[in-house]
């Protein structure tokens, strides 16, 4: 029996420096952090491209990294809502829809995220789908505990 608590993050790293960033999660003891990004190779943060932030993580840290855009909105949900052609409510119920078919958190137990970031550009987590997938994960596994790390 498990006794100790299990903890779920997630942290954006826009309106971060690097510096913050990592530190945020070195206190955390974050062990893996799950990029949710749709594109992972974007010029938003130079420290997070994919080949980049694999090599900082496990060299600043000793973190792992996987990246998971199964775990993302489709540019047919994102799209619309970047350019404010429909609202957080739309973009909250058609991104609930995708999890829902693709049974997002379904193939991973607590143990698996325990001490796991979720990762996003978003600076917090009101707007941001890795807030509702991290949700997610936690109505599904009620035992873990939900943080968002934020500046």
């Amino acid at each position: 029996m498990q006794t100790s608590e299990t903890f779920l993050f997630t942290i954006g790293f826009a309106k971060k420096d690097a510096q913050t960033f990592f530190e945020m999660l070195r206190v955390a003891k974050v062990r893996k952090v799950v990029d949710v990004r749709l594109n992972n190779v974007s010029q938003l943060a130079g420290f997070t491209k994919k080949n980049d932030l694999r090599y900082f993580l496990k060299e600043i840290i000793g973190c792992q990294y996987q990246h998971r855009p199964d775990w993302a909105p489709t540019d047919k949900i994102l799209d619309p809502y970047k350019k404010g052609k429909t609202t957080w409510s739309d973009y909250v119920r058609d991104f609930t829809n995708l999890m829902e078919q693709r049974k997002i958190g379904s193939d991973v137990s607590p143990e698996d995220m325990d001490h796991v970031c979720l990762l996003c550009s978003e600076p917090t987590p009101e707007q941001c789908h890795r807030r509702l997938v991290a949700e997610r994960i936690c109505n599904l596994y009620p035992q873990i505990k939900l943080i968002h790390l934020i500046k």
